[in-house]
Parts: structure tokens; sequence; C-alpha cells
């Protein structure tokens, strides 16, 4: 291509914007080659992707989180009851490499908003699951089972979400139903059509994302395919959001303080480095008492929703 010609570097460069625009990459923003715009230089907003994807599991105690976590990431990460191993009782993460170079980071959480899980508790693994979504969250996997009835501790679970993390949470939001093993895509659709009104408005809040996920089933085939109609979600999610995962205030203040320990020990005295210990740790306790808080508010609240309906 003669470097003097506008027009041929805009042929080379048109093909090029088209690649990244689409499949693993379609979570940038796509954007006209500026030489064929007659521009003189790109768009300040245009960014690549990360390599990273976090993703958090939640759900009610015994829905098929584990389970899940395990399909995504292709093997036994996680404790779950289909490994006749005691379900999930605090947060953890596994990883793994997609071909397409991209990172998946899962993390597997208990029931965070659950009644019978003290607000001590849950606060705890908040913090631990904060700490691990330091760089913010791209998907909330909300987790069912697609063999019980969607109950009021499931719509529960989703006020408690938005009411800790604010509403734009649901713009990150996908449902995943399990046991695709028992009911298939086409019982899923009929569930859906026949779905109880508080289902059907989750369902419409998270603009009909929602992926079905077989975590019995040992056929490949299968489990590249229900992978990629997640991926394909999480992807879409992130287009929608500009890219960005989500994060807020907490998750913000958190990552300060993390990022305060690593850097301590450059550049100062052991006297200033105690100093700071002791600081970390007051705001550490701060932080996790306000979220203790906030937790046991949300709790309290379901309780006395699911009493008030009994």
């Amino acid at each position: 291509v003669d470097r003097d010609d506008p027009e041929g570097i805009s042929l080379v460069l048109v093909p090029v914007t088209v690649v990244v625009s689409r499949g693993w990459w379609s979570s940038c923003k796509t954007l006209p080659s500026p030489l064929a715009m007659g521009g003189d230089q790109y768009d300040d907003e245009w960014v690549l992707p990360s390599a990273d994807i976090t993703l958090v599991l939640v759900g009610k105690l015994g829905c098929g989180k584990s389970a899940t976590g395990n399909s995504i990431l292709g093997r036994e990460a996680f404790e779950s009851e289909h490994s006749h191993a005691s379900v999930t009782s605090t947060c953890q993460m596994g990883s793994t490499t997609l071909k397409d170079g991209r990172t998946i980071n899962v993390i597997d959480t208990p029931g965070l908003f659950d009644v019978n899980v003290s607000s001590e508790d849950a606060g705890k693994e908040i913090v631990k699951c904060m700490n691990m979504a330091k760089d913010g969250i791209h998907a909330v996997l909300m987790v069912f089972s697609a063999v019980h009835r969607f109950s009021r501790e499931d719509e529960s679970t989703i006020e408690s979400i938005k009411a800790f993390f604010g509403e734009k949470i649901v713009d990150h939001m996908i449902l995943v139903f399990t046991y695709g093993d028992i009911i298939g895509e086409s019982k899923l659709k009929k569930m859906r059509n026949n779905a109880p009104e508080p289902l059907k408005k989750v369902v419409e809040l998270c603009q009909d994302r929602v992926v079905l996920f077989n975590n019995m089933t040992s056929d490949r085939r299968l489990q590249a395919q229900q992978l990629d109609k997640l991926l394909d979600l999480v992807d879409s999610v992130s287009a929608n959001n500009g890219g960005k995962p989500f994060s807020d205030q907490m998750f913000t203040r958190i990552k300060e303080v993390h990022d305060r320990e690593n850097k301590m020990h450059i550049g100062y005295s052991d006297e200033q480095i105690s100093e700071l210990k002791k600081e970390i740790h007051r705001t550490r306790d701060e932080q996790l008492a306000h979220i203790t808080s906030m937790v046991r508010t949300i709790i309290f609240k379901n309780l006395f929703q699911i009493l008030s309906l009994t």
C-alpha cells in the first residue's frame, strides 16, 4: 500500500475494525476507520477489552451455583452437591484460560443474603468477594433451579443484590437456570411462557439474558455450546456497558486499601509500616461494620416479607 495515499490506508484499516468488532472482541466499541470517515484521529473512548473476565455466581443455597461454576471452568474447582461434597460455605475463585486467550475468573459465593446466614458471616463473605473482584464484576450470574418453582426467596435474592449494589447492577445480570439435563430448552421456553409474574419481571429486568445449563452432561459438544451461549451474553453485557465492569464506591475503597497494603513496604520505615498496618486494619473494620449493617437490614427485610406471605 502507498503510505502517501490516505484512501489506500483506509481500505486496509476498515476490514481491521470489522474483525476487531466481532467474536470475542465484541465487547469493545465498534469504530469505523477515522481515515475512511474523513477524520485524522481515533475516538478517545475506544478501548480494547480486558483480557480478564470476572463472573460472580449468586443464588440461594442448593440451586447449583458451584456445579455451574465447574461447568464454566471445565473442571471440579468447587465443591457441589453433584460431587457429593458439602456445598459452598465461603467465597472461592477459580480461573481458566479460553482458546481466544481471555482469562475467566469465576467467584462462587454462599447464600449471601439467605435468611439462614448471619449478617456478620454474610458481610465477611461480601468483603471477600469484592476483594477477589477488586477490579469490578463483568457479569453477575443469578442461578436458579429450573425444576423448582420460582419462590419469594428467589425473588428476594435479586432485590437484595439491587438494594446492596444499586439499580445499575441489573445491567450486568444474566439468569442461569440449572438442571438442563432434566428439562431441556423446549421445556424451559414453555416454563418461561407460563411463569409466574415475578419471574417474568425478572427476565424482563435482565433484558431476556437467559441461559440453560446442564451440569451433568459429559457431552463436550453440549458443554461447549452452553458455555459459548453464556459468553455471548457476557460479551453483550460488556458491550452494553461500554466494556467496563461493574464497580461502585465500596469496590473503589476496598481496592484502595488493597493497593495501599501491597505498596506499604516501599519507601517506609518499620515504624511507618506499623502505623500503616494499624490504619489499614481500622479501615477494614469500618468497611466490614458498614457492610454488615447493610446486610443485616436487607436480611431482616427479606425475613419480614417471607413471613408476611406465609
